[in-house]
Formats: C-alpha cells, sequence, structure tokens
C-alpha cells in the first residue's frame, strides 16, 4: 500500500467472478463509492486496483464487493498463501460440480442421442423416455449444481446489470420449464447445457491460473528464512525479519533474500530470473548483489542495503502488479461491447421466438424455443473479456522474467508500434563509469613514476568528480592504491583542479588551463597525443609535478561503450526502429560514440528541456517514438515521448518517470520488449478478433435453427478455453 498526496493505492483479489460484466459490474459498483478515484478490474488476474482518499477503509471495500455478490481478499504479495487457497477451492469446487453433473447427465444425453437416425440401433431403456424420471435426474443439475447461476444472475439484475448467468439460467429453465409442461422433453438440453458450461469454466479457470505462472515464479524467487550474524552466531530467522545492515551468510545454491553488498567471499550469481542475463554474473566484495537471484559456487556474507517490500525484486512484483491493474487501449472497446451484450442477446433471443413461433413455424412452440435457447447459451461475453487482460497478463509475466518492467497496459501496446528511439549517451549506451585508457609523462624518471603515481591517486581520493574516481580506479587496477596511510590535505580550485604538497612535491592536477596557469607547459611530443585525444572526445585530466621531481602526466579517460550497444542498435535498425542520439555532450564525444554503435543522427550539447523538444517535434502520427535514459536531467524526455524507457541502474526519478524499466540496464533488453509488445498486441487482436468473430457468426447460426441447444453450449465453453490457450502459447516463445 503507497500514499501519496493522500490517495491511498490498494489491490484486492477477487473471488466469485464468472464473466466480463462481473468484472464491470464490480468495478461500476466501487467506483461509486464516496472518496474512489480509480478503479481496475482485471478479470483474468481476478484482482482489482483502487486509488481511494484516506478515508476508506478497507472494510468499506470488501463489503462492497461482498454486497455486489462475490468475495474479496486485501492483497499482501508476501503472503500469498491464503489467496492461492481460495482460488485453487473454486477451481475444486468447479471440477466436482461438473464431474457430478456430468454423471447425472450421461443418461439424459444417451437417451437424445439415440434419436439420431445412424445412432439407431443403440438400445434405449423405456424408462429413460419417461417424464417425470428426466425430470428426477435433471432437478439436481438445474437447481443444486446449477443454483450459484441462478445466485449469480439474481444478484446481477438486482443492482442493474446482467451477466453471462443471466443467458445461461434464462436458457436452461425454459428448457426445464417447458419439458414439465410442454408436449416435448428438453431436460436432457439444460442438464448437458449446464454441464458443458461448468466443464468450460473448470478448464477455463486452471488455465487462467497457468495464465498467472510468470508473476508466481517471482513470488516464489523470495526465500522464507535468512541466516543472520548476531553476537558472533549465525542464526536461521524467517525473512519478514531483516533488516538493513544485517550480515548474511548465503550458502552455495541458496537464493538471496535481500539486495546487498558482498562482504566477504567470491562467487557466481544466476540472475537469469530478474534480469534475463543468461552467463553467471562474478561477484567479489564491493559487488552488488539482487534479492531472488541464487548464490553459485561459494558462500558469501552479503551486507543487506535493501530488504521486505524495498527490494530489486519486490518492486519488480509491485511493478508488474501494478501494470497489471491498467488497461490497454483495446480493452476499453471490450468493455463497451461487453456492458451491453446480454441485454441485446436476450432481445435477439426473444424477437427469434416470435418470428420462428409466427411467422416461420406458426404454432410450433418446440422449434421456437430452440432456437431461442441456442442463442442465448451460444454467446459468450467472457471470450470478449478475456481477450485482452488474459494476454496482457501472459506477456507481463514473460516481460519480467526477461528483465523488462511494463508499469501500464498502455506502455505495452506501444511498444509495438515503436518505429523512433532516442538515446541517452552517458550510462545509457555507454556504461556510465570513466576510466583512464591510456596515460603518457614528460620529464619523469621510470623509477619515481609508480610512487609519484601513487601520491596522484591519494591526492584523487579526496575529490567526488567522476574524473578523479577514474584515476582512483586506475590506482586500485595497478596496485597503486593505498586504503590505509596518512590523510593527504590538498586544496581545490573550483572550475580548475586540486592541489597537494607530498614528499616534496607540490602536484597540480585538473584542467590544461589550470596546470599552464601554475607554470606548467605541454611537451611537444605531449601536444600531439593530446589534440588527438581532444579531437576523438576523450576527457583529459593534465598533471603537473614541481620539486623533487619535475615534469608532467596527462591521463586519458574514456566512458566505455556497454557490451551490448552495438549488438542492440543493429538489431533495432534492422527492426525498422530509426536510433538517435540525444546527449548534453560536447559534439566531438558524441560523434565518436554514435559512429561506433552505428547511429547517424546526432543531436548534441543538449540541456534537458531541449531533449525533450525535439522529442515532441517528432512525435507524429506516423512516428511513435521512444525515449531510453537514466539521469534526472532525461527525465523530461523520458515524460515527452510516446514511451519512456529508463536503466534500472539509473536514478530514482528517471525509474520513476519511465512507463517501461530495464531492471539491469542491458539495452539489448530494448528489442526483446518490442518483440515481447508486438506478440502481446498480435495475440490480443487474435483473440479479440476471434472472440468477436465467434459471437457475430454463432449468434445467427444459433438464430437460423441449424444448432441444437447443447452443441451451442459447447460452442459456448470452446470460445472462452481457446483465447485463453492462444494466449498462454505466448509463454512457451522463445
Amino acid at each position: 500500500m503507497e500514499t501519496l498526496n493522500n490517495t491511498t493505492e490498494r489491490t484486492l483479489d477477487l473471488f466469485g467472478m464468472t464473466c466480463a460484466n462481473c468484472a464491470l459490474r464490480i468495478e461500476k459498483g466501487l467506483a461509486k463509492m464516496d472518496g474512489v478515484s480509480d478503479v481496475r478490474v482485471n478479470f483474468a488476474r481476478e484482482s482489482v486496483f483502487l486509488r481511494t482518499s484516506d478515508s476508506v477503509t478497507v472494510d468499506s471495500l470488501l463489503k462492497k464487493v461482498e454486497s455486489l455478490g462475490y468475495s474479496a481478499l486485501v492483497h499482501d504479495a508476501n503472503q500469498q498463501s491464503e489467496t492461492e487457497k481460495k482460488q485453487k477451492d473454486q477451481t475444486r469446487n468447479l471440477k466436482i460440480r461438473f464431474l457430478s453433473s456430468l454423471v447425472l447427465s450421461l443418461p439424459l444425453f444417451y437417451g437424445m442421442v439415440t434419436h439420431f437416425s445412424f445412432l439407431s440401433f443403440m438400445p434405449m431403456p423405456h424408462f429413460l423416455m419417461d417424464r417425470f424420471v428426466q425430470m428426477a435426474i435433471a432437478f439436481p443439475v438445474q437447481f443444486i449444481i446449477g443454483f450459484p447461476f441462478y445466485k449469480s444472475a439474481y444478484r446481477a439484475l438486482r443492482n442493474g446489470s446482467a451477466n453471462m448467468d443471466v443467458l445461461v439460467v434464462i436458457g436452461t429453465s425454459a428448457a426445464y420449464g417447458y419439458s414439465i409442461f410442454g408436449k416435448d422433453l428438453y431436460f436432457e438440453t439444460s442438464a448437458v447445457l449446464i454441464t458443458f458450461i461448468l466443464g468450460g469454466k473448470w478448464i477455463e479457470h486452471y488455465a487462467k491460473g497457468k495464465s498467472s505462472d510468470g508473476i508466481n515464479a517471482l513470488l516464489k524467487l523470495r526465500p522464507e528464512t535468512a541466516t543472520v550474524q548476531s553476537n558472533e552466531i549465525w542464526t536461521e530467522v524467517p525473512n519478514e525479519y531483516l533488516k538493513t545492515g544485517d550480515l548474511v551468510l548465503v550458502k552455495a545454491g541458496e537464493r538471496f533474500p535481500m539486495d546487498g553488498i558482498v562482504a566477504e567471499g567470491i562467487s557466481f550469481a544466476d540472475e537469469s530470473m530478474l534480469t534475463g542475463e543468461s552467463m553467471p554474473v562474478e561477484k567479489k566484495i564491493g559487488d552488488s548483489i539482487l534479492s531472488g537471484t541464487v548464490n553459485g559456487n561459494g558462500s558469501l556474507v552479503v551486507k543487506a542495503t535493501k530488504v521486505g517490500n524495498d527490494t530489486t525484486l519486490s518492486h519488480i512484483i509491485r511493478s508488474v502488479e501494478e501494470s497489471l491493474g491498467t488497461k490497454a487501449p483495446i480493452q476499453r472497446i471490450a468493455d463497451q461491447i461487453s456492458a451491453y451484450f446480454v441485454p441485446i442477446v436476450i432481445s435477439i433471443s426473444a424477437v427469434d421466438f416470435f418470428v420462428w413461433y409466427f411467422v416461420l413455424t406458426p404454432g410450433d412452440i418446440t422449434s421456437a424455443i430452440e432456437t431461442s435457447i441456442a442463442i442465448l447459451v451460444i454467446a459468450c461475453p467472457c471470450a470478449l473479456g478475456l481477450a485482452t487482460p488474459i494476454s496482457l497478463l501472459v506477456g507481463t509475466g514473460r516481460a519480467a522474467k526477461h528483465g523488462v518492467l511494463f508499469r501500464s497496459a498502455e506502455a505495452l501496446e506501444s511498444v509495438s508500434k515503436i518505429n523512433w528511439i532516442g538515446f541517452d549517451k552517458t550510462g545509457t549506451l555507454t556504461e556510465g563509469k570513466p576510466k583512464v585508457t591510456e596515460m603518457i609523462h614528460y620529464g619523469l624518471s621510470l623509477s619515481d613514476l609508480d610512487q609519484i603515481l601513487i601520491n596522484i591517486v591519494q591526492m584523487e581520493q579526496t575529490s567526488d568528480h567522476p574524473l578523479a574516481k577514474a584515476i582512483v580506479g586506475y590506482g586500485k587496477e595497478k596496485n597503486l592504491y593505498q586504503s590505509s596511510g596518512p590523510m593527504v590535505s590538498t586544496n581545490t580550485f573550483p572550475g580548475g583542479g586540486i592541489q597537494s604538497e607530498q614528499n616534496g612535491n607540490t602536484f597540480f592536477a585538473g584542467k590544461r588551463t589550470f596546470v599552464e596557469e601554475n607554470g606548467f607547459s605541454v611537451s611537444d611530443t605531449m601536444n600531439e597525443s593530446v589534440k588527438v585525444w581532444s579531437e576523438d572526445g576523450s576527457s583529459l585530466v593534465f598533471v603537473g609535478i614541481r620539486g623533487n621531481a619535475n615534469g608532467m602526466i596527462v591521463f586519458r579517460i574514456e566512458d566505455g561503450l556497454r557490451e551490448d550497444a552495438m549488438g542492440a542498435i543493429a538489431t533495432l535498425k534492422s527492426m525498422g526502429v530509426e536510433p538517435v542520439l540525444l546527449t548534453g555532450d560536447h559534439p566531438n564525444s558524441a560523434n565518436k560514440v554514435a559512429k561506433l554503435v552505428g547511429i547517424s543522427a546526432v543531436y548534441s550539447g543538449l540541456l534537458p528541456e531541449e531533449k525533450a523538444k525535439i522529442i515532441t517535434t517528432f512525435k507524429t502520427e506516423k512516428i511513435h517514438s521512444a525515449m531510453v535514459g537514466d539521469g534526472i536531467n532525461d527525465a523530461p524526455a523520458l515524460a515527452s515521448a510516446d514511451v519512456g524507457i529508463a536503466m534500472g541502474t539509473g536514478s530514482d526519478v528517471a525509474i520513476q518517470t519511465a512507463d517501461v524499466v530495464l531492471v539491469n540496464g542491458d539495452i539489448q533488453r530494448i528489442v526483446d520488449l518490442i518483440t515481447i509488445g508486438k506478440d502481446t498486441v498480435t495475440n490480443i487482436r487474435q483473440n479479440f478478433g476471434w472472440a468477436l468473430g465467434y459471437n457475430l457468426l454463432g449468434i445467427p447460426i444459433a438464430a437460423s435453427g441449424l444448432l441444437l441447444p447443447w452443441v451451442s453450449g459447447a460452442a459456448m465453453a470452446f470460445s472462452s478455453l481457446s483465447v485463453v490457450l492462444n494466449a498462454l502459447r505466448m509463454s512457451r516463445w522463445k
């Protein structure tokens, strides 16, 4: 639960929904409550996401859902057992009802099929044709096993709406009632219809549970316990009792229960379940750890930095669940259709009854009843309601497994249209960690060089400047770094550099102008390299030394490309997506990186608002833009693009502003997210086309008298199941 500006966000797990109209009824009912500003029911996920004022209590929400004819629980990602139990109970209940109905319906079904001419050779016990025997067999199917249909239909009508259960109740009750008082017997029609519908619901409910596997797999990544150091003793405690700063022992093969920093040991971590990275990642002292990932071949002691709901895994789960609470634009069309679907079907059925009874077969009530019942039971609002959310559920789960987090259903649909992507440079195409790649010196003997470099590293340790950190990193790499020793005193000259006194030498480090102002000059031999490096866009740090040793050192510092940058850009171009570089860096540096990765369109020296302005300029009906960035300065551009994509390794502001987050900052995942977006939208359109086409084709066929009611019932059950199975196909795609 999160609160922002006196608005509380909540998610409830729902139970008892039977079709899309149930979801709409809950949505409308909750929306009418005072203090509720946003309600989004996800039929496939069986949950509702709400934004309410602080005055709205959880109890009032639960009671409202109950008054609408359903039940609910407060969703807690950390405690899924009760929700899972209720969902399994629902599936088990449907299975029992179906099997009971099947056993009772088989004798009636047998009596029906023996009337077919091609099956007339089958023996037919005469007692099965007795009206009272059939009524006795069908009664428990219609009114005991089928009672939940009546209960749901009554509550729907009481609340001023109609759902699929209304169609089922009207159709089967008409068949059962006419069989009692009419000339012909249709007990088998009502019983077989209920059996088929229950069978379809059971399989559909089970398949919907399978569609949540991607999300449930994330929930199960959290270990239940952790081994924590307390008073020099390692003790096992429940995961929820972990605290920031705890030292946690994680043995080989165990999952990390929190985010943290390695304090002791060397090992490899399998992060594929969160980041999509297939290769194990080496972990040593100082390296970061993600909760839910698996320790490899060595024990590690990890200092906890984020625990509970603050971990990366918890953020991923919360982000995925929030995205499932939103609706894609195409879903709104299905909602509008579903709202009017049942009343229209009932009207068509009534008109069809009168047409058959008074026009097509005057006085033949049997034909009129058969066709009107067939219309009621073949119509399926469930297929329409499931078409979008079931695909989104599978798609977002699949994306999460690849380290891609969609913040909304709109984003999942929008990424499929991307044909223009703006990239920030530093931290996006590059690693965002400047490194010393070359060094030249003048006037210094080799015997003095190592000690001088040690002094320079000690001096740079006092600075937080990124270039200073690069030199310190260089010192560590070359074993010239001393973590202990006397503290070096430095003087800082803003905009110029720093100066210190060590071992009889005075060191001046910073810009070229700074060291030249302090009496140093760049030699001709050094100047040639300096010129090339400058034109190449590299950052340069000049160090002048005066005292026991006299000379100069120049460090060339570059921000290296991400290993995956060139491959990702090449793949995007092959997909018809135009990459563009938008950066605030110097043109030389920008052009160098663009050339290396294969980007031809470059905009450099930009302020944050200028990046956003360029994206706004490109946004047209034909250009669907995306922006990829990692810093606070990228936030305006991320917000301006049709789809903002943030690197998970970047700033919190960028991540909160974006529509999509790449967990481990791997830009190769941009290819994955576009592919998953296109696959999901294609799947939604297939489902939507099938569901709409099924109803548009099935209802006229039933109205023409070409389908027996029980055949219509089987077709209706199959329509919902086909939509679910089609969505589940995506989970197996590479």
